[in-house]
């Protein structure tokens, strides 16, 4: 059986809020399920309006998994600092099929914001 997904995604609507004073913190992260039977190795790509855009994010999701990265873990994010409230956008290319998922909680206002789509 082929696995669902695909090995190029873009999420154009980033902007990482910060984490703020509620119980919730405030975060962005990407959730990739991988249904292969390989490890997926993935090449995430930043783009900025006022910048170059930034290489070297690498993440893998072992086979039949699903893994969920924080732009606001510098792990994560393989040493880049996400610059908080920056629009941007991310590209996401991987090796094998994935599905993937972009989130945002933004709680700097008082009726607290979840924001999630598939990426594209």
């Amino acid at each position: 059986m082929r696995p669902i997904g695909k090995k190029y995604w873009v999420i154009p609507d980033c902007e990482l809020p910060p984490a703020g004073d509620g119980k919730l913190k405030g975060h962005e992260s990407v959730i990739v399920v991988n249904d292969s039977d390989r490890p997926a190795n993935i090449a995430v790509k930043l783009f900025f309006a006022d910048k170059n855009c930034h290489h070297g994010i690498n993440w893998r999701v072992e086979p039949q998994r699903v893994k969920c990265f924080r732009m606001n873990d510098i792990g994560d994010m393989c040493g880049f600092e996400v610059p908080l409230e920056t629009q941007y956008a991310m590209k996401l290319s991987s090796d094998v099929p994935i599905v993937v998922q972009y989130g945002r909680l933004d709680n700097r206002q008082t009726n607290l914001a979840y924001y999630t789509t598939l990426a594209f």
